[in-house]
């Protein structure tokens, strides 16, 4: 019993002087709870009495964020607000072990799979996520032509038309979900990825790449099969494809997430990109369009690189979790919670921006 005191006393002695997180790198704890207690609150009103949040824009994939982002921010699986998301979600799942209802099946899904992790105290969700992954899996474009620049792509249904955003939601669902980095289907999703940026070489051989202007080098597009869209806003003077910030973090997020060295050529050239173009004030390449989805995939992305202090291609420092705090501190509303005043993306809605906003504030503590 007195060695157990003991132990007892010296754990107690370690907490206490174990340091705290360096108030020049992460916002003050105080200020962190009462931006989030407010979003909170203006979401409880918001939920409707099935649990869901805007099932009318995706179904439900607001309200798989809305849960995920409040667990990211400390709720627990029983929080009132949570546990009704949980609820409405598991009345989404369908029998081929889809979470969703009318399309976007690979998106729901996904976010779904990512929420469940999240919550998946004793094992509750395990025979769910086992089912959704296998779902996903069967949505993946594997077609033997592997030289196709589609494959190993994802679409919001899985197969068809694939773009970035929606195949680093599937990487991240199959990690999530236990994938191993050798996961064949991880390693197709990468091939795609990869083909996404603007890096001709071993990795890409897509005629874009090549056409890349010096701005755009390194960065990621969404969408690579546009550059054989003539009509596309994406492409650019050169007949190249324009490097994003949202699809930037993303691509660096998935490469991370996945095992790739810091040392990778792909990761060092998304690095360098980025370097060129930080910042916490609009989307790169789209200004503020998509800038929750960005604020989102910056933070994920922030976080698995580890550079706290972080330094940009002119030498200046940026402790990113800080400025990331602060402007979404100044952007949240009176009554708690976020909007776009850009339409696109839908974020103009404030479920969505507001799901977006409290899971990238997870990222910031």
């Amino acid at each position: 019993m007195r060695r157990l005191l003991l132990a007892a006393f010296a754990f107690a002695a370690l907490a206490s002087t174990a340091p705290a997180a360096d108030p020049k790198l992460h916002p003050a704890p105080a200020d962190y709870k009462a931006v989030v207690e407010k979003a909170y609150a203006a979401m409880l009103a918001k939920q409707n009495p099935d649990g869901s949040f805007a099932p009318k824009l995706g179904g439900p994939g607001v309200t798989a964020l809305m849960a995920a982002a409040f667990l990211k921010a400390g709720k627990s699986p029983d929080d009132p607000l949570v546990a009704k998301c949980l609820a409405y979600l598991e009345t989404s799942i369908q029998k081929d072990g889809g979470v969703y209802n009318e399309g976007l099946a690979n998106y729901t899904t996904c976010l779904a799979v990512m929420t469940f992790k999240e919550a998946n105290a004793g094992g509750k969700y395990d025979k769910v996520i086992a089912n959704a992954t296998k779902f996903l899996r069967s949505l993946q474009d594997g077609s033997a032509d592997t030289a196709d620049v589609k494959f190993g792509g994802m679409g919001y249904d899985g197969k068809g038309r694939p773009d970035l955003s929606n195949t680093q939601f599937f990487v991240e669902a199959l990690l999530a979900a236990g994938a191993t980095k050798d996961d064949p289907a991880v390693k197709n999703a990468l091939t795609f990825i990869s083909r996404s940026q603007n890096l001709p070489g071993e990795y890409n051989d897509q005629p874009f790449a090549t056409k890349a202007t010096e701005d755009d080098q390194g960065g990621f597009v969404y969408n690579p099969t546009d550059q054989a869209n003539a009509k596309s806003d994406k492409r650019t003077a050169q007949g190249g494809l324009r490097s994003e910030g949202g699809m930037t973090y993303a691509g660096l997020k998935s490469f991370l997430y996945a095992g790739l060295s810091k040392d990778d050529v792909r990761v060092k050239a998304a690095v360098k990109w980025i370097r060129q173009h930080y910042s916490v004030t609009e989307n790169p390449g789209q200004g503020q369009a998509g800038l929750f989805y960005y604020y989102t995939t910056f933070a994920k992305a922030m976080t698995a690189l580890g550079e706290d202090d972080f330094a940009d291609a002119k030498g200046g420092k940026h402790a990113w979790r800080v400025e990331l705090f602060a402007k979404l501190q100044s952007m949240q509303k009176p009554d708690g919670s976020w909007a776009n005043g850009n339409k696109a993306f839908l974020e103009n809605q404030p479920e969505l921006a507001t799901a977006f906003a409290v899971l990238a504030l997870g990222y910031c503590q």
